[in-house]
Protein backbone atom coordinates (compact mmCIF):
# COMPACT_ATOMS: atom_id res chain seq x y z
CA UNK A 1 0.00 0.00 0.00
CA UNK A 2 1.61 3.90 -0.86
CA UNK A 3 2.44 5.95 1.37
CA UNK A 4 0.51 9.21 1.59
CA UNK A 5 3.76 10.57 0.56
CA UNK A 6 4.11 8.46 -2.66
CA UNK A 7 0.33 9.39 -3.65
CA UNK A 8 1.13 12.60 -3.49
CA UNK A 9 4.15 12.91 -5.58
CA UNK A 10 2.39 10.44 -8.20
CA UNK A 11 -0.68 12.87 -8.25
CA UNK A 12 1.91 15.78 -9.01
CA UNK A 13 3.61 13.40 -11.58
CA UNK A 14 0.44 12.80 -13.62
CA UNK A 15 -1.19 17.19 -12.75
CA UNK A 16 2.30 17.80 -14.51
CA UNK A 17 2.24 15.37 -17.54
CA UNK A 18 -1.25 15.78 -18.39
CA UNK A 19 -1.92 17.84 -21.34
CA UNK A 20 -2.34 21.40 -21.32
CA UNK A 21 -5.22 22.84 -23.41
CA UNK A 22 -5.38 26.22 -24.44
CA UNK A 23 -8.27 28.50 -24.32
CA UNK A 24 -10.03 29.33 -27.22
CA UNK A 25 -8.78 32.46 -28.70
CA UNK A 26 -10.63 34.83 -30.62
CA UNK A 27 -9.45 35.42 -34.07
CA UNK A 28 -7.22 38.38 -35.11
CA UNK A 29 -9.86 41.07 -36.53
CA UNK A 30 -7.69 41.79 -39.74
CA UNK A 31 -5.85 39.52 -41.69
CA UNK A 32 -4.09 39.82 -45.08
CA UNK A 33 -3.67 38.90 -48.17
CA UNK A 34 -0.62 36.57 -47.34
CA UNK A 35 -2.75 34.91 -44.51
CA UNK A 36 -5.40 34.71 -47.04
CA UNK A 37 -3.32 32.39 -49.50
CA UNK A 38 -2.21 30.54 -46.87
CA UNK A 39 -5.91 29.56 -46.01
CA UNK A 40 -8.17 29.62 -48.59
CA UNK A 41 -8.93 25.56 -48.72
CA UNK A 42 -7.93 25.56 -44.59
CA UNK A 43 -11.07 23.10 -43.53
CA UNK A 44 -13.16 25.34 -41.05
CA UNK A 45 -12.31 28.54 -42.55
CA UNK A 46 -15.24 30.24 -44.74
CA UNK A 47 -14.59 33.38 -46.63
CA UNK A 48 -18.27 35.47 -46.75
CA UNK A 49 -18.40 37.81 -49.89
CA UNK A 50 -19.88 40.63 -49.25
CA UNK A 51 -19.23 43.16 -51.79
CA UNK A 52 -22.60 43.65 -51.94
CA UNK A 53 -22.11 46.58 -49.52
CA UNK A 54 -20.39 47.76 -52.11
CA UNK A 55 -22.97 47.75 -54.79
CA UNK A 56 -21.87 44.37 -56.40
CA UNK A 57 -24.50 42.22 -57.07
CA UNK A 58 -25.00 38.04 -57.20
CA UNK A 59 -24.33 38.18 -60.88
CA UNK A 60 -21.00 40.03 -60.52
CA UNK A 61 -19.89 37.59 -57.70
CA UNK A 62 -20.49 34.53 -59.44
CA UNK A 63 -18.72 36.03 -62.78
CA UNK A 64 -15.57 36.45 -60.38
CA UNK A 65 -14.78 35.67 -56.43
CA UNK A 66 -12.25 34.34 -54.17
CA UNK A 67 -11.93 30.70 -54.43
CA UNK A 68 -14.42 29.30 -52.12
CA UNK A 69 -16.16 32.25 -51.39
CA UNK A 70 -19.75 32.54 -50.60
CA UNK A 71 -21.98 35.16 -51.06
CA UNK A 72 -24.87 37.27 -48.82
CA UNK A 73 -26.56 40.28 -50.05
CA UNK A 74 -25.80 42.84 -47.57
CA UNK A 75 -29.35 44.64 -47.77
CA UNK A 76 -31.43 42.02 -48.82
CA UNK A 77 -30.61 38.66 -46.79
CA UNK A 78 -31.74 39.58 -43.46
CA UNK A 79 -28.56 41.02 -42.20
CA UNK A 80 -30.64 44.10 -40.59
CA UNK A 81 -34.42 44.78 -40.83
CA UNK A 82 -37.17 47.36 -39.83
CA UNK A 83 -37.61 47.48 -36.56
CA UNK A 84 -40.38 50.08 -34.43
CA UNK A 85 -40.57 52.06 -37.87
CA UNK A 86 -36.43 52.48 -37.50
CA UNK A 87 -34.70 50.93 -41.04
CA UNK A 88 -31.04 48.87 -40.44
CA UNK A 89 -32.01 47.36 -37.10
CA UNK A 90 -30.29 44.03 -35.45
CA UNK A 91 -32.87 41.60 -36.35
CA UNK A 92 -34.19 39.15 -33.48
CA UNK A 93 -31.07 36.54 -32.66
CA UNK A 94 -33.09 33.26 -33.66
CA UNK A 95 -33.13 34.80 -37.02
CA UNK A 96 -29.81 35.86 -37.45
CA UNK A 97 -28.53 32.64 -35.53
CA UNK A 98 -30.89 31.51 -38.81
CA UNK A 99 -29.30 33.19 -41.41
CA UNK A 100 -25.70 32.50 -40.52
CA UNK A 101 -26.30 28.23 -40.52
CA UNK A 102 -28.41 28.63 -43.59
CA UNK A 103 -24.67 29.87 -44.88
CA UNK A 104 -23.22 26.80 -43.51
CA UNK A 105 -21.54 28.71 -40.98
CA UNK A 106 -21.55 26.89 -37.81
CA UNK A 107 -20.24 27.93 -34.12
CA UNK A 108 -16.94 26.80 -35.05
CA UNK A 109 -16.29 28.09 -38.49
CA UNK A 110 -13.55 30.86 -38.56
CA UNK A 111 -15.55 33.51 -40.90
CA UNK A 112 -13.43 35.89 -43.20
CA UNK A 113 -15.36 38.75 -43.92
CA UNK A 114 -14.64 40.03 -47.72
CA UNK A 115 -15.94 43.28 -48.41
CA UNK A 116 -15.08 45.13 -51.99
CA UNK A 117 -12.52 47.15 -50.53
CA UNK A 118 -12.84 50.62 -52.37
CA UNK A 119 -13.87 53.05 -49.65
CA UNK A 120 -14.46 53.46 -46.26
CA UNK A 121 -18.67 52.92 -46.85
CA UNK A 122 -17.89 49.85 -48.33
CA UNK A 123 -15.82 48.30 -45.71
CA UNK A 124 -18.76 49.26 -43.54
CA UNK A 125 -20.51 46.45 -44.80
CA UNK A 126 -17.90 44.11 -43.17
CA UNK A 127 -17.60 46.11 -40.06
CA UNK A 128 -21.23 45.98 -39.43
CA UNK A 129 -21.47 42.06 -40.01
CA UNK A 130 -18.62 41.55 -37.81
CA UNK A 131 -20.20 43.45 -34.75
CA UNK A 132 -22.92 41.25 -35.32
CA UNK A 133 -20.94 38.48 -34.89
CA UNK A 134 -19.73 39.72 -32.10
CA UNK A 135 -22.65 40.30 -30.50
CA UNK A 136 -24.49 36.59 -31.61
CA UNK A 137 -21.25 35.63 -29.47
CA UNK A 138 -19.23 34.39 -32.00
CA UNK A 139 -15.50 35.70 -32.11
CA UNK A 140 -14.27 33.98 -34.48
CA UNK A 141 -14.80 36.42 -36.97
CA UNK A 142 -12.21 38.21 -39.52
CA UNK A 143 -12.38 40.91 -41.87
CA UNK A 144 -9.87 40.70 -45.11
CA UNK A 145 -7.90 44.39 -44.90
CA UNK A 146 -8.22 46.03 -48.15
CA UNK A 147 -10.90 43.41 -49.28
CA UNK A 148 -11.77 42.36 -52.69
CA UNK A 149 -9.65 44.85 -54.21
CA UNK A 150 -6.49 43.96 -52.35
CA UNK A 151 -6.99 40.23 -53.51
CA UNK A 152 -7.10 41.38 -57.35
CA UNK A 153 -4.53 44.28 -57.06
CA UNK A 154 -1.25 42.40 -57.99
CA UNK A 155 -1.99 41.68 -62.12
CA UNK A 156 0.21 39.80 -64.18
CA UNK A 157 2.14 41.55 -67.32
CA UNK A 158 1.94 38.58 -69.44
CA UNK A 159 -1.76 37.80 -68.74
CA UNK A 160 -3.32 41.15 -67.85
CA UNK A 161 -5.42 39.16 -65.05
CA UNK A 162 -4.77 39.12 -61.18
CA UNK A 163 -2.07 37.02 -59.92
CA UNK A 164 -3.95 35.15 -57.36
CA UNK A 165 -6.38 32.57 -58.26
CA UNK A 166 -10.02 33.75 -59.00
CA UNK A 167 -13.20 30.95 -59.69
CA UNK A 168 -16.56 31.79 -61.23
CA UNK A 169 -19.81 30.00 -60.22
CA UNK A 170 -21.94 29.92 -56.83
CA UNK A 171 -20.43 28.37 -54.21
CA UNK A 172 -23.06 26.97 -51.80
CA UNK A 173 -22.16 24.90 -48.10
CA UNK A 174 -24.80 22.50 -46.84
CA UNK A 175 -26.97 24.60 -44.32
CA UNK A 176 -26.12 23.89 -40.58
CA UNK A 177 -26.94 24.71 -36.82
CA UNK A 178 -25.54 27.83 -35.79
CA UNK A 179 -26.51 28.66 -32.17
CA UNK A 180 -26.22 32.41 -30.92
CA UNK A 181 -24.69 33.10 -27.47
CA UNK A 182 -26.61 36.88 -27.42
CA UNK A 183 -24.37 39.44 -26.18
CA UNK A 184 -26.88 41.96 -24.69
CA UNK A 185 -24.59 43.98 -23.03
CA UNK A 186 -22.97 44.97 -26.43
CA UNK A 187 -26.73 46.41 -27.92
CA UNK A 188 -27.40 49.73 -25.95
CA UNK A 189 -31.03 51.75 -27.28
CA UNK A 190 -32.08 55.57 -27.10
CA UNK A 191 -32.75 55.17 -23.26
CA UNK A 192 -29.27 54.10 -22.65
CA UNK A 193 -27.53 57.04 -25.06
CA UNK A 194 -29.73 59.20 -23.19
CA UNK A 195 -28.69 58.16 -19.62
CA UNK A 196 -24.52 57.98 -21.23
CA UNK A 197 -25.31 61.43 -22.86
CA UNK A 198 -26.09 63.03 -19.08
CA UNK A 199 -23.48 61.18 -17.35
CA UNK A 200 -20.91 62.50 -19.55
CA UNK A 201 -19.75 59.14 -21.62
CA UNK A 202 -17.65 60.29 -24.59
CA UNK A 203 -20.56 59.65 -27.99
CA UNK A 204 -18.34 59.60 -31.47
CA UNK A 205 -20.96 61.07 -34.34
CA UNK A 206 -18.92 58.76 -37.31
CA UNK A 207 -20.77 60.74 -39.62
CA UNK A 208 -19.55 63.11 -42.06
CA UNK A 209 -18.96 66.45 -40.90
CA UNK A 210 -22.08 67.99 -42.83
CA UNK A 211 -24.47 65.96 -40.79
CA UNK A 212 -22.73 66.15 -37.53
CA UNK A 213 -22.96 70.13 -38.13
CA UNK A 214 -26.72 69.57 -39.10
CA UNK A 215 -26.03 71.27 -43.09
CA UNK A 216 -27.08 67.52 -44.30
CA UNK A 217 -29.55 65.31 -43.32
CA UNK A 218 -30.18 61.41 -44.05
CA UNK A 219 -33.43 60.58 -45.27
CA UNK A 220 -33.51 58.46 -42.89
CA UNK A 221 -33.48 60.88 -40.10
CA UNK A 222 -36.32 63.11 -38.74
CA UNK A 223 -34.26 66.21 -37.59
CA UNK A 224 -30.42 67.41 -38.34
CA UNK A 225 -27.75 67.40 -36.26
CA UNK A 226 -26.37 65.56 -33.99
CA UNK A 227 -26.92 64.64 -30.17
CA UNK A 228 -25.28 67.08 -27.67
CA UNK A 229 -22.00 66.85 -26.46
CA UNK A 230 -21.02 64.42 -29.28
CA UNK A 231 -17.29 64.24 -31.04
CA UNK A 232 -16.99 64.07 -34.82
CA UNK A 233 -14.82 61.21 -35.76
CA UNK A 234 -15.72 60.49 -39.81
CA UNK A 235 -15.57 57.14 -41.06
CA UNK A 236 -13.77 58.33 -43.83
CA UNK A 237 -10.85 59.32 -42.17
CA UNK A 238 -10.73 56.07 -40.87
CA UNK A 239 -9.14 54.22 -43.76
CA UNK A 240 -6.05 55.22 -45.96
CA UNK A 241 -7.68 57.66 -48.50
CA UNK A 242 -10.51 56.71 -47.81
CA UNK A 243 -9.85 53.65 -49.70
CA UNK A 244 -10.55 49.86 -48.07
CA UNK A 245 -7.34 49.04 -45.69
CA UNK A 246 -7.47 50.46 -42.03
CA UNK A 247 -5.08 53.12 -40.99
CA UNK A 248 -2.58 51.25 -38.36
CA UNK A 249 -2.56 51.66 -34.86
CA UNK A 250 -0.52 54.04 -34.14
CA UNK A 251 -1.84 56.78 -36.43
CA UNK A 252 -5.52 55.58 -35.72
CA UNK A 253 -4.16 56.84 -32.66
CA UNK A 254 -2.81 59.95 -33.22
CA UNK A 255 -6.25 61.00 -35.44
CA UNK A 256 -7.97 60.27 -31.96
CA UNK A 257 -6.32 62.51 -30.50
CA UNK A 258 -6.26 65.27 -32.69
CA UNK A 259 -10.43 64.69 -32.88
CA UNK A 260 -10.44 65.15 -29.50
CA UNK A 261 -11.66 61.74 -29.08
CA UNK A 262 -9.73 59.37 -26.18
CA UNK A 263 -9.04 56.25 -26.86
CA UNK A 264 -10.03 54.05 -23.72
CA UNK A 265 -12.46 54.60 -21.32
CA UNK A 266 -16.83 54.12 -22.36
CA UNK A 267 -17.86 55.29 -25.46
CA UNK A 268 -20.70 54.92 -27.52
CA UNK A 269 -20.60 55.76 -31.58
CA UNK A 270 -22.97 56.29 -33.66
CA UNK A 271 -24.02 57.25 -37.21
CA UNK A 272 -27.39 57.64 -39.02
CA UNK A 273 -28.60 54.05 -39.08
CA UNK A 274 -25.54 51.73 -37.31
CA UNK A 275 -23.61 51.27 -40.95
CA UNK A 276 -20.82 54.34 -40.64
CA UNK A 277 -20.49 53.54 -36.91
CA UNK A 278 -19.49 49.42 -37.03
CA UNK A 279 -16.21 51.14 -38.59
CA UNK A 280 -15.79 53.42 -35.38
CA UNK A 281 -16.25 50.77 -33.09
CA UNK A 282 -14.13 48.60 -34.73
CA UNK A 283 -11.54 50.41 -34.88
CA UNK A 284 -11.79 52.21 -31.01
CA UNK A 285 -12.81 48.03 -29.77
CA UNK A 286 -10.71 45.85 -32.32
CA UNK A 287 -7.65 47.55 -33.31
CA UNK A 288 -7.30 50.15 -30.39
CA UNK A 289 -8.00 47.46 -27.69
CA UNK A 290 -11.29 49.76 -26.45
CA UNK A 291 -13.42 47.20 -24.90
CA UNK A 292 -15.28 49.69 -23.17
CA UNK A 293 -17.05 51.12 -26.29
CA UNK A 294 -20.54 50.14 -28.03
CA UNK A 295 -22.67 50.99 -30.92
CA UNK A 296 -25.71 52.70 -30.99
CA UNK A 297 -27.48 50.33 -32.91
CA UNK A 298 -30.40 53.15 -33.74
CA UNK A 299 -28.48 56.29 -34.10
CA UNK A 300 -29.92 58.99 -35.75
CA UNK A 301 -32.68 57.14 -37.38
CA UNK A 302 -34.21 56.34 -33.61
CA UNK A 303 -33.10 59.53 -31.91
CA UNK A 304 -34.25 61.76 -34.07
CA UNK A 305 -38.04 60.40 -34.15
CA UNK A 306 -38.25 61.04 -30.16
CA UNK A 307 -38.78 64.71 -30.27
CA UNK A 308 -38.23 64.72 -26.30
CA UNK A 309 -34.51 63.61 -27.02
CA UNK A 310 -32.33 66.50 -27.53
CA UNK A 311 -30.30 67.49 -30.60
CA UNK A 312 -27.46 70.05 -31.75
CA UNK A 313 -27.49 71.89 -34.87
CA UNK A 314 -24.50 73.48 -35.02
CA UNK A 315 -25.04 75.06 -38.24
CA UNK A 316 -28.49 76.81 -39.29
CA UNK A 317 -29.21 78.06 -42.28
CA UNK A 318 -32.55 80.50 -42.76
Amino acid sequence: MRSLFANLVLATVMILAAPVVAPAMAAEPLVDVEWAKANIDKPGVVFLDVRSGGGVSKEVYQAAHMPGAIFTDYAKDGWRAKINGVDGMLPPPDKVAKLIGSLGIGNDTHVILVPLGRAALDMGAATRIYWTFKVMGHDNVSILDGGYQAWTKDIDPKTGKPVNPLSSGGVELPPTTFVAHFRKDMVVDRNDVKKAMEAGVTLIDNRPNDFYLGLTMSPAAKRAGTIPGAKNLQESWLTKNNGGSFRSKAQLASLYKQAGVPVEGEQIAFCNTGHWASLGWFVSSEILGNKNVKMYDGSMAEWSQDPALPMEQKFKLD
